[in-house]
Formats: C-alpha cells, structure tokens, sequence
C-alpha cells in the first residue's frame, strides 16, 4: 500500500464534510451531491470530489454519495471512529470551557481531566471532570497512555508547560494560548481565537 502525506487543507474539510454529513442524516436526508456538499461548506464541487478520490472511490457517478455511508468513511479517515482520551492544561476560564464542550465528545475525544497549579481548583470538577495536580495527571497521562493535549495557560507558562507535556509522551498540542507554540517532536495547532474578530 502506497503511503502519502495528506494536505492540511484537504484534513481540514474532511472534517467540515463529517459535520455537514451528520446534519444531513440528522434530517433525514440520504444522498448528498457534490454541488450540494460543496455549496454547505463554501467549496467548489470539483475540490469535494478530489479532497474524497484521494481515498478511493465514494459515491455513484450523476447520483451522489451515501451521507451514512461517506460520513463514516470520512470518520474513520480521521480517526473518529474511536475514543480519544485528551488532558485540558489550565483550569482557568477558557480551559474550563473547552473542558465542558460536548462537540469534543461527540467527535471521538474524551477529556479525562483539568490540570492546574491552583491548589484551590485542584481537587474540584468541571461538569464531571476532575482538576488535578500536575503529579496525579502525570501519573495519569502515563498509565492511560494519552497522547494529546489541549493548552489553555497563561503565555508566560506556555513553553514550560508544552516541554512537560512532551516529556510526559504527548504527541499532539491543540495550543489556545496567546503564545504560538513552536515543537519540533511533537503536532501542535495553534488557535487565536482573536483572529476571527
């Protein structure tokens, strides 16, 4: 089997396919065209149809593709069709606010804990998950063997916080702090929220 590095671009409108998919099933509809799917996410057709032809082939030619169908191949090709267990670093109001976000559930990304260095979060919960000390998450990032991680910490902690993290094994940053994150061993998505006002 031929192996190949997929664009960031294309990974990212895979997963905006996955959401329209789930709404289109939500309401009932079974097939989805092309047109139709590229107009719900903004794109020209033909992009659709080559971001899906990258893995084989989907859909039946002047009819459209199976919206169950495609939207759990499109799952699977990104890895959703399993649980992802996730730690969110920084307690705070933003971290708290990931944390208790059901849209992570619902793609596949359990988060197990909080962390912080507050003592008086540390011991509390945010909707169900707990906020831990940075010695009891070490030895649970460890012993569930999680490998991805979201920062939400103030910019002055942020590359201490990242270096530990690596340590510790994790393999992906979702990085929400005001500091762009720069690893070379490691995945990291930086997003700036300020960006999009």
């Amino acid at each position: 089997m031929k192996l190949f590095k997929v664009p960031e671009p294309t990974i990212m409108r895979l997963s905006l396919y996955s959401r329209v998919l789930e709404q289109m099933e939500e309401r009932g509809i079974p097939v989805i065209s092309s047109v139709e799917l590229g107009d719900a996410v903004g794109i020209n057709s033909g992009v659709v149809r080559k971001d899906l032809s990258m893995f084989g082939e989907f859909g039946v030619r002047g009819v459209g593709y199976n919206v169950r169908e495609l939207r759990d191949n499109i799952r699977r090709l990104l890895g959703q069709d399993r649980t992802w267990p996730i730690v969110v670093i920084g307690a705070g109001q933003l971290g708290s606010a990931l944390a208790a976000y059901p849209g992570f559930r619902q793609r596949g990304f359990d988060i197990t804990a909080l962390v912080d260095v507050d003592a008086a979060k540390i011991g509390t919960d945010v909707q169900g998950i707990p906020v831990l000390s940075w010695d009891e998450a070490t030895n649970m990032i460890q012993e569930k063997e999680i490998k991805m991680a979201i920062l939400a910490v103030p910019a002055e902690d942020v590359q201490a916080t990242a270096q530990k993290l690596v340590d510790l094994g994790i393999e992906a940053i979702l990085n929400f702090s005001p500091v762009i994150l720069k690893l070379a061993s490691v995945q990291v998505q930086n997003v700036d929220l300020t960006v999009f006002f």
